[in-house]
């Protein structure tokens, strides 16, 4: 299986103490963590991905950011990159009134047949899961929850 997953997801796998308490739903996104370690679920990711994951850790652990981002990019995931993935983003972005980091996300696994957009938040999911192709993290489950 093959999934896009949000900077909402991904930051999750970080938090620690006082931040872990106020996050929802770290349980679903270590239990997405741990399948893809497993080799259950593949990640497609936007070019930003990294950054924008980034930019959070830097704001909420700074002391442990660059270790955090070091075991992100030790991580085996695609990076797509192409005008059209672009392009769809943009009209995306318009015609939800969105963010354009959040619609590049939807637009790369709008672009991909039979891939979805895992995401945490709740506002985007709430604007655009008419359009398909977007998953609410809590509402997923991966064999390796139990272990949690």
């Amino acid at each position: 299986m093959i999934r896009v997953i949000d900077a909402s997801v991904a930051v999750k796998w970080f938090v620690d103490g006082d931040w872990a308490q106020s996050e929802d739903h770290v349980d679903h996104a270590l239990a997405l963590l741990l399948a893809c370690r497993d080799g259950q679920v593949d990640f497609l990711q936007p070019p930003h991905f990294v950054a924008e994951v980034a930019a959070v850790l830097a704001r909420g652990k700074p002391q442990a950011a660059t270790e955090d981002i070091q075991n992100l990019l030790d991580m085996d995931f695609q990076v797509v990159d192409a005008l059209p993935i672009y392009e769809n983003a943009i009209d995306l972005s318009r015609q939800l009134k969105h963010h354009l980091f959040d619609t590049l996300y939807h637009a790369l696994a709008l672009a991909t047949p039979g891939v979805s957009l895992i995401t945490a938040d709740r506002r985007y999911y709430n604007k655009a899961h008419h359009l398909g192709q977007i998953l609410w993290l809590p509402e997923q489950s991966f064999g390796n929850q139990e272990r949690l």
